[in-house]
């Protein structure tokens, strides 16, 4: 599979160096050739510097034959386009932006374009660890909007079936006990010190944050 990725920067040659080390073949695009430098020395990808929007740049990386696309600059708004370019015009079929500033999130969103915003999935990942260290985010999609979450169950829930336990609309994945992880189903009876994971929406997952913390002051 052939893969660009446009930022040269600590996430750009990282992202580059996982997809190489993946067997994909990857060309790494920065303005500043001194970026290059991030990337390990075993790294065996292209790399093109200059300006990514220049006339024949894209097609010079390959990005006619390209399955995806990575606009990892400090720039949200030349990450939008680039990736606006890359999926609307190019027809690349993967593309993804980093974002940086949350504030400029209406931007990816009037391009149509998929994102990670780094600040925001790290400020909410920190404010769980802080707040509710029992209730933890081991995973994120998209921004956020849905996440999957690990939780040791209390000794208060002991004995409940897990369709009575949850909170509504947060959703069973798995539960592990001694060490055995095991399908979840609704008349499943917990035991204190079940590992569960359960996904949900940020909404849900607070109503079950609220729920462990009260157990934890009672």
């Amino acid at each position: 599979m052939n893969y660009i990725v446009v930022g040269s920067g600590r996430l750009g040659a990282t992202l580059a160096y996982q997809l190489f080390l993946n067997q994909h073949k990857v060309t790494v695009i920065d303005l500043d050739g001194a970026a290059f430098a991030n990337l390990p020395p075993n790294f065996r990808g292209r790399t093109i510097e200059g300006e990514v929007l220049n006339q024949g740049m894209l097609a010079r990386a390959g990005i006619v034959q390209a399955q995806g696309v990575a606009a990892v600059t400090s720039s949200d708004t030349l990450n939008a386009v680039i990736c606006h370019l890359a999926s609307r015009v190019y027809q690349v079929p993967h593309v993804v932006a980093r974002n940086y500033d949350p504030r400029w999130l209406p931007i990816f969103e009037a391009f149509g374009v998929q994102m990670v915003s780094s600040p925001l999935w790290a400020a909410e990942r920190m404010e769980a660890l802080l707040t509710t260290p029992h209730l933890r985010s081991v995973w994120a999609a998209g921004n956020g909007e849905v996440g999957l979450y690990e939780m040791i169950v209390p000794a208060a829930w002991a004995g409940r079936r897990l369709a009575v336990a949850l909170p509504k609309d947060t959703r069973p994945v798995a539960v592990t006990r001694a060490g055995t992880a095991m399908p979840p189903t609704d008349d499943l009876v917990l035991k204190a010190g079940d590992i569960l994971h359960v996904s949900g929406t940020p909404a849900t997952s607070e109503a079950l944050r609220t729920e462990l913390q009260q157990l934890q002051e009672a």
